[in-house]
């Protein structure tokens, strides 16, 4: 493997850098993303080459990067050529996996499923919920791991709302199919033979499909305003409807993202606010203001701290730190040609730590995000947790929704803190979330 800056036109390409120990002894490039982007950037500028026999990457930094890739004006990066070699043999087809009129239309057809009226009735779904497994949980001293508990809730909030019904005993069956899923998408061996994990992947995703898939009859018929009803009975413009196979890929993949991500930014939130016990009790006041033991849609806006909160975990711990795509013609960068048929990566967690835009960008600060401060507005695509442009995330509105829920009602419940002098180890890729889980040390509120 080598590494070079990208020739500008009739210059010389720099020397090529000892990158090869780098990427295969440590694996930074995977393993610690943006300890190793940053050096990447600080040693070649914003366009970096990698080779490995005919494949070339091209790692793309900073804001004016994720413009132009995201926005995708020319229609020159494809989602599907990049995702589906690495998660298109355990999340076939996808919503993040198709391209132009495709996309558009599976997107028009989901989007009923995001907007108000839906998002209404998920809330009052979920808020019985919450409240019934937050209530399980209270004793006087309460020692658990926040990840392993927020991914349990959100994964049966969201079956209960995107399937319309509870998973049950089911449930850590299906979080264990979930969880070898992601993990099968970062398999360094990619072996569907077993013991590997790409097969264990594999295996899991057919235990999902073959279990929607006993459920798609009755939503076939069904009345309920449920996503898998939802996308079981819609019809595009001229009457299209998905078939029984694009139902299923879009349930697992969905199901997925509906979790996963919200799992990875609660985490981070939690662990900023025992690091922060002030702006702990500042957000437990602004819930406590709205006078109601769970909020109502509407109150999101009513709750401006919290989104601060959330923002700046997102900055510091995006859920997916890189975006790939493949160009499929040759562009223009900065001064640099960029060949087609490169795997064009950008690295939001990259772009959310830049010095010449962030103060003190490894300091949790969530007042960076206030109107006085707003340092993310010094350029659109700066701070990017959830992509832009035509594959900007559809449920990020749910997202929020969830992850303020919760909030509230955990807030109003229990004060937490952390084990002495702890630092969260994170695990970045393919979804960042804490290697141990997250130690909290709940306290019940009288």
């Amino acid at each position: 493997m080598t590494t070079s800056s990208l020739p500008k036109p009739s210059s010389k390409p720099l020397p090529v850098a000892g990158f090869i120990d780098f990427a295969l002894r440590d694996r930074k490039l995977f393993t610690h993303p943006l300890e190793a982007t940053r050096t990447l950037y600080s040693l070649y500028g914003p366009v970096v080459m990698h080779k490995l026999g005919s494949w070339r990457t091209v790692n793309m930094f900073g804001p004016d990067a994720n413009g132009l890739v995201l926005q995708n004006r020319d229609g020159i990066f494809s989602n599907k050529l990049s995702w589906d070699m690495i998660i298109g043999r355990v999340f076939p087809n996808g919503l993040m996996l198709r391209d132009g009129d495709d996309h558009r239309q599976h997107r028009r057809i989901m989007q009923a499923g995001f907007k108000k009226p839906a998002l209404v009735n998920y809330l009052a779904m979920m808020n019985p919920i919450i409240d019934q497994r937050l209530g399980e949980m209270s004793r006087p001293d309460n020692d658990v791991s926040a990840f392993k508990l927020m991914k349990l809730l959100t994964l049966e909030l969201a079956w209960n709302v995107f399937v319309g019904t509870s998973a049950g005993q089911d449930t850590h069956k299906l979080t264990h199919a979930f969880e070898e899923t992601v993990a099968a998408s970062m398999a360094p061996l990619r072996i569907a033979l077993p013991p590997f994990l790409l097969w264990r992947g594999i295996r899991s995703r057919q235990y999902l499909v073959d279990y929607f898939a006993g459920l798609l009859p009755e939503k076939r018929r069904s009345l309920s305003r449920d996503m898998f009803s939802i996308l079981a009975n819609a019809e595009g413009e001229n009457g299209e409807k998905y078939s029984d196979q694009e139902i299923l890929d879009h349930m697992v993949f969905l199901m997925m993202a509906a979790h996963d991500t919200t799992t990875s930014t609660l985490s981070s939130m939690l662990y900023a606010l025992g690091k922060m016990p002030e702006w702990q009790e500042r957000l437990r006041e602004e819930v406590r203001a709205l006078g109601k033991s769970a909020i109502d849609f509407d109150d999101q806006d009513r709750l401006p701290l919290m989104t601060l909160v959330m923002k700046e975990a997102l900055r510091r711990y995006p859920p997916l730190p890189d975006f790939p795509k493949m160009n499929t013609q040759a562009f223009e960068f900065d001064g640099f040609q960029v060949p087609a048929d490169c795997m064009c990566v950008l690295h939001p967690i990259h772009t959310h730590h830049m010095e010449e835009y962030w103060r003190e960008p490894f300091r949790f600060d969530p007042e960076r995000f206030s109107d006085a401060r707003a340092e993310h507005k010094q350029h659109p695509f700066l701070w990017v947790p959830f992509s832009s442009g035509a594959h900007m995330c559809i449920g990020l509105h749910f997202a929020e929704m969830q992850i303020k829920a919760i909030l509230a009602q955990l807030l109003q419940r229990f004060s937490w803190r952390l084990p002495d002098d702890y630092v969260m180890p994170v695990q970045q890729s393919p979804i960042s979330k804490p290697k141990d889980g997250l130690p909290l040390i709940l306290k019940t509120l009288s």
